[in-house]
């Protein structure tokens, strides 16, 4: 690897660690990331179970992690190139964690990669006690009145975040809810699409396919932090995970982003868009 590439990716990592603007994990949860990843790392896999079915398109592993006391499950995923019409990649789910942290979003859990079997993968940190938003509509969990407000800002961020990313495949597996009614995002491997139509408008707009899909509010800290991104700051948050063409893409949808928000600036006002 060349010596301009390790300083830009020990920058990036560097920055991961900023403080966080918004937290959908705790105070505490937060803390324990760097732990957390460790212990992807380095932990022994003491357990595995392979995932197929319908709804595991990309045939990922649970695995069950052991190191000294602490046992955790973590789910490992080494889908790459087409599968049943969509281009999968395991390593966009760790471009995904890292742009999460970088922008202090924290919605996606902890994510390294790490051989398994002899191939690469990703391994992501198994959030416990969460259903997912397709059980809580199936169940019919009414959400807590004083809970509504915060969870459409989170919906607006995930918006956003997948605007930005790319992600062609949101759905209500996909978006997990905790026992307090944060939101938590999961399986990023159909991100960081670059080809054309990804590049000439996003995913979530007011014409979206399903109706109108706004990211109506919006962090003011968020949106100035995406303001700073460069070519070679994605770099060095990515790696080399991510293609230049794929790195341009994103540059490119910030732009498209920012641009939704000075119409929806216009429209709504400032102080009704920008918190």
């Amino acid at each position: 690897m060349k010596k301009a590439t390790v300083v830009l990716i020990v920058a990036g990592l560097a920055l991961l660690r900023a403080p966080a603007l918004l937290a959908q994990f705790t105070a505490d949860e937060l803390g324990q990331f760097p732990q957390w990843e460790e212990f992807l790392k380095t932990a022994d896999i003491v357990n595995q179970s392979h995932m197929v079915g319908p709804e595991s398109v990309t045939s990922p592993w649970r695995l069950t992690l052991r190191k000294g006391d602490v046992t955790h499950d973590a789910l490992w995923k080494s889908a790459e190139g087409r599968m049943q019409g969509y281009v999968e990649g395991w390593q966009y789910e760790i471009c995904a964690y890292r742009m999460s942290e970088w922008l202090g979003l924290h919605m996606v859990s902890p994510t390294i990669e790490r051989r398994f079997q002899g191939d690469r993968g990703s391994l992501q940190y198994w959030i416990t006690d969460c259903i997912s938003l397709k059980e809580r509509e199936e169940k019919k969990i009414k959400m807590p009145s004083y809970k509504v407000f915060g969870w459409n800002r989170d919906t607006y961020l995930q918006r956003f975040f997948d605007n930005l990313i790319a992600n062609e495949d949101r759905h209500q597996n996909q978006i997990l809810i905790t026992k307090d009614w944060r939101m938590i995002l999961i399986d990023h491997s159909r991100s960081f699409r670059s080809s054309g139509k990804f590049v000439k408008a996003l995913i979530y707009t007011e014409k979206h396919p399903e109706g109108p899909k706004l990211m109506s509010e919006l962090p003011r800290a968020i949106v100035d932090k995406v303001k700073t991104l460069t070519f070679e700051g994605i770099k060095g948050i990515t790696g080399d995970y991510l293609t230049d063409d794929e790195i341009k893409a994103v540059l490119i949808r910030r732009d498209l982003i920012l641009g939704e928000i000075d119409k929806l600036v216009k429209k709504n006002g400032q102080a009704n868009v920008l918190y």
